[in-house]
């Protein structure tokens, strides 16, 4: 079956562009011009994967994903100006999955999508037994949930992903270049913060520890510590 990707982009020349390109690469894509057209589409469980421009000319991209996180889970990628670290920033706090600067390689975004669609599908493919617990954490991996204290924490795909990564290892230090590849799907790239916004949205959504329960281990990565 086709993964659905809807396409959110203003500029007609740069979306028919991507379009094609994801057509030709096997996606069914479906386009919006604005954001309250792909608001619409997305949140009537049109797509699998939504790819969503920050710049509209109605309402900007960053509200649509912030009305997109009250009601679903879907996977989101930005397309961001380039070099616009502040957007960059506020999407992943928003609830942003990955992003990739304007003016993009297809190519490039072809790969993005399907890295986040190959680690969803593989997880959901994954025949588990029962619920795990980490300290306060419990873990549904059948319904990619997570809760702390038994209370539901609302985390993005790519969040969750990390967070799995760091549970399967806790107390041990992962590496970042691990951690990019095992829970992003690519490799990590100089002067890319994606994975540092990632576990500071984790902090933030799991409790100002002391000492913090997501560790930093300069020059080498991070480490999960399990609360007594």
């Amino acid at each position: 079956m086709q993964n659905r990707v809807l396409l959110v982009e203003d500029d007609d020349e740069l979306r028919q562009l991507l379009a094609r390109y994801l057509t030709n690469q096997g996606f069914s894509v479906r386009e919006a011009a604005n954001g309250n057209d792909g608001l619409s589409l997305a949140l009537g469980q049109n797509c699998d994967i939504v790819v969503l421009d920050i710049m509209l000319p109605d309402i900007s991209g960053l509200d649509v994903l912030r009305s997109l996180r009250a009601d679903t889970h879907l996977p989101v990628v930005l397309l961001t100006a380039r070099g616009d670290e502040t957007d960059r920033i506020v999407g992943f706090e928003v609830g942003a999955d990955d992003y990739i600067p304007k003016p993009c390689n297809p190519r490039e975004l072809v790969a993005r999508l399907q890295a986040l669609l190959r680690r969803i599908a593989w997880d959901q493919s994954v025949e588990v037994d029962a619920a795990r617990t980490y300290g306060d954490l419990r873990v549904e991996p059948s319904h990619r949930r997570i809760y702390q204290n038994d209370k539901p924490v609302e985390l993005t795909a790519t969040e969750y992903e990390v967070l799995q990564v760091l549970l399967a290892h806790a107390g041990s230090v992962v590496r970042k270049t691990d951690l990019m590849q095992w829970a992003l799907g690519r490799r990590l790239e100089a002067y890319d913060r994606t994975l540092d916004m990632h576990i500071s949205n984790l902090r933030k959504k799991l409790g100002n520890d002391d000492p913090p329960r997501i560790e930093t281990v300069r020059g080498l990565g991070y480490s999960y510590r399990v609360p007594r």
